[in-house]
């Protein structure tokens, strides 16, 4: 055993050699790189598979004996510095380094075919290593300042990842907030990290923890300057977990491809800030303000998200709201210091959501094949609908996910959810209203999102499209594969390009495209075919699209019963507790758990009825064609604010509602304006004061002396004229200030 955790570097290095391989064969052999670039997805999740294998042993062996391990390596060391590097093995880690490649392993197979068009495959998939590395480099960390590097790695990795398509606008502007935003809660974590050695003098967690515990309980530091610097360490957290007020940042993060919002909305950049409060905790729970703070900020975050995410019209950016909403309940969780129901609604939620997004996914790529879909189109729920004929699998999957997320027994969610509602109530009365509320609008929103993708036979874009005619169809897709089999051989001819290549997980070879995802329409139609009455269908996608959504479709079913929260004679009888034994020890506290089957019925009950109640208005008002919801969101598919048609309904309180979640609660404008917009003012003033002020003394100077030269030179130019023009004019200038000072002193 001992000697398995001393090999736990290698959770580090493993995965990083795809890109390093990557970048030398681009370097050295460009040619039979790019020739065979699919290959690389094989390397990819062959090598994350070895870390995920290693990540389970010692999942394993922490289960079976509670063993935690740390190994460091001396770095600086001087008089009076020391800094070391290394690993920690504990708990946290492990479940962090199991989420990270599980679900890192099915993007990157499910991302083979999803990435096969696009001309930056290769580029994908180093930066997709690098990402894992990076992730994998934070959890392990074994002290602050080794976590702040690999902190800022995996916000590196992001800004590329959510950028990947930079040549399109949305991307790029979405990649610089997602920096600009995370540079603000980095900095307070940088200031937090140096407040905390000033008090402490150390990095290491275990030192930092006990030191600063015996300070705390001797009374021996300034309570104020520490709740301040605590908070800056949280803020780094409230950024990169997308919770208000720096949350902004993540519903544009869906700019990139969608596997990629699965890996951060899943298991890497958003549950980093999750991770950190985790291992900061026993620093914060024995500061009462901040962990009030924590539960206040997820609270608020966990209705905000909920509220933002009911009138969203884009797929991916109704998850996001998901993810942050869920990210919220997380937050209370570890303020009111359930570190338990924490970390295993951080399992649920991972793979569920991983899921839903992965889902979406299939949904986007069965859209692409639709003529006139342009890529701001085919993530448009309201342009969809009836796909459940055309993608059963996608379907039943996307479905699964979703009741896992409105806590749906026996699902993955069902439990952890549960769990932080039940700790809740025993926290604070109006924090558990909200959080059983938010729970009954999770149900809502996302039971939309599922109806108007999967069910109903209206569509805005194609009236024809969820109906029962067979259209036929000219077209050639970017994605490699015609939907239909009446295409003829001059199209096919057309479609044949001679730059194909190898696929280790599909036969299929696909059309490299060379503008990526920057097309007015991401699906080529031969012109002479392109007509507006011509549809296609949707279809199901290749096998190494589906097999990750079956596999985390059984995550999703079954998981959830590692933390079943029941006693066996006196003894936490399930595997997470098990599993979180040595850190539960650590925070000096007791697992609570239920202990018989009536009363933990008995307490689910409200959060599941909630749940049901949820999904029954959500189909009641977006399942029948004549839903004033429904008709309201088909009608306004490119609504800017205007919010609701005059309806029998309660028009001013349904118009205030949609206009909040529609425009993000307007926290985006107010952003805009008051930080974007007061910088730009203050730019602009600076910008004038530089030239009107500084530059203007300057010119003002140079043309003063230019004026002065140019008078002077005719004085020097030996001319007796000149010599006596100026000579009468002095003295006529002596004479007249003398005539003046005789007439004022007179």
């Amino acid at each position: 055993m001992q000697q398995t955790y001393q090999y736990g570097c290698l959770i580090l290095f493993i995965p990083i050699s795809v890109a390093i391989l990557l970048g030398v064969g681009l370097l050295l052999f460009p040619t039979a790189t790019k020739k065979f670039r699919r290959m690389w997805s094989f390397h990819s999740v062959l090598l994350l598979s070895i870390v995920m294998i290693f990540s389970m042993n010692l999942s394993i062996q922490q289960i079976n004996s509670n063993y935690s391990h740390q190994y460091v390596w001396s770095w600086i060391i001087t008089n009076d510095f020391s800094l070391e590097f290394g690993y920690l093995i504990d708990p946290l880690t492990s479940i962090m380094s199991m989420l990270i490649t599980t679900v890192g392993i099915f993007v990157l197979i499910y991302s083979d075919n999803y990435m096969a068009h696009d001309q930056g495959y290769l580029k994908f998939f180093s930066y997709m290593s690098f990402f894992s590395t990076s992730m994998l480099g934070l959890v392990t960390s074994s002290n602050l300042i080794q976590i702040y590097i690999f902190w800022e790695l995996v916000g590196m990795c992001s800004y590329l990842l959510i950028g990947f398509w930079s040549t399109r606008p949305l991307a790029a502007n979405a990649c610089q907030n997602a920096f600009v935003t995370n540079r603000v809660g980095d900095f307070g974590l940088l200031l937090g990290i140096l407040g905390f050695y000033w008090i402490t003098g150390s990095f290491e967690f275990q030192d930092l923890f006990e030191i600063f515990n015996d300070l705390i309980s001797n009374n021996e530091v300034n309570f104020l300057f520490v709740t301040l610097c605590a908070a800056l360490l949280f803020g780094g957290a409230v950024a990169k977990s997308a919770q208000f007020p720096l949350h902004v940042w993540l519903p544009d993060a869906m700019e990139g491809p969608t596997p990629i919002s699965a890996l951060i909305h899943a298991a890497t950049m958003v549950a980093a800030g999750i991770f950190l409060v985790a291992r900061l905790l026993p620093l914060f729970i024995v500061i009462p303000s901040i962990m009030n703070l924590i539960s206040l900020i997820g609270i608020i975050t966990v209705l905000l998200g909920a509220t933002l995410a009911l009138a969203q019209k884009d797929i991916k950016r109704g998850l996001a709201y998901s993810t942050m909403s869920q990210l919220g309940y997380i937050m209370l969780a570890l303020g009111m210091g359930s570190y338990r129901s924490a970390l295993f609604h951080l399992i649920t939620h991972a793979y569920s959501k991983a899921l839903l997004f992965l889902g979406s996914g299939s949904v986007i790529h069965s859209m692409e094949g639709i003529v006139g879909y342009s890529p701001y189109k085919n993530q448009n729920m309201i342009l969809m609908g009836g796909l459940r004929k055309h993608v059963p699998i996608t379907k039943n999957a996307f479905l699964l996910g979703t009741l896992s997320l409105c806590g749906i027994p026996p699902l993955a969610c069902f439990w952890s959810k549960d769990e932080i509602i039940n700790d809740t109530w025993l926290y604070s009365t109006i924090f558990a209203i909200i959080a059983w509320v938010t729970a009954g609008l999770t149900a809502f929103y996302m039971f939309r999102i599922y109806l108007l993708t999967f069910e109903g036979h209206l569509n805005v874009y194609f009236t024809n499209y969820s109906g029962k005619q067979k259209i036929p169809f000219y077209s050639i897709s970017l994605w490699g594969r015609g939907v239909s089999k009446k295409i003829n051989k001059k199209v096919r001819l057309l479609a044949m390009t001679d730059d194909q290549s190898f696929s280790f997980f599909s036969k299929r070879t696909y059309r490299i495209d060379d503008n990526g995802r920057n097309m007015t329409r991401p699906f080529i139609t031969i012109p002479r075919f392109e007509n507006k009455n011509l549809y296609s269908y949707p279809y199901e996608p290749d096998n190494n699209m589906l097999l990750p959504l079956l596999v985390l479709g059984l995550f999703t079913l079954f998981v959830g019963f590692i933390g079943i929260p029941f006693n066996q004679e006196g003894v936490n009888a399930d595997i997470l507790s098990k599993w979180l034994t040595p850190s539960i020890n650590l925070l000096h506290k007791k697992l609570t758990n239920s202990t018989n089957w009536y009363e933990f019925i008995k307490d689910s009950i409200f959060s599941v009825s909630i749940g049901y109640l949820g999904i029954f208005i959500s189909s009641f008002l977006y399942k029948s064609p004549y839903s004033s919801l429904l008709n309201l969101d088909l009608r306004n598919s490119t609504l800017k604010g205007k919010g609701f048609p005059s309806g029998p309904l309660s028009e001013k309180m349904l118009n205030g509602i949609y206009c909040w979640s529609y425009n993000r609660a307007y926290i985006d404008s107010f952003y805009k304006r008051s930080l974007t917009g007061g910088t730009r003012a203050l730019a602009e003033l600076t910008h004038f004061f530089d030239r009107r002020v500084i530059d203007g003394i300057t010119n003002g100077v140079g043309f003063i002396s230019f004026f002065i030269g140019e008078v002077l030179k005719y004085v020097g130019g030996g001319r007796i004229s000149s010599y006596l023009f100026f000579y009468l004019l002095y003295v006529f200038l002596c004479f007249l200030i003398f005539f003046i000072t005789f007439l004022t002193y007179t």
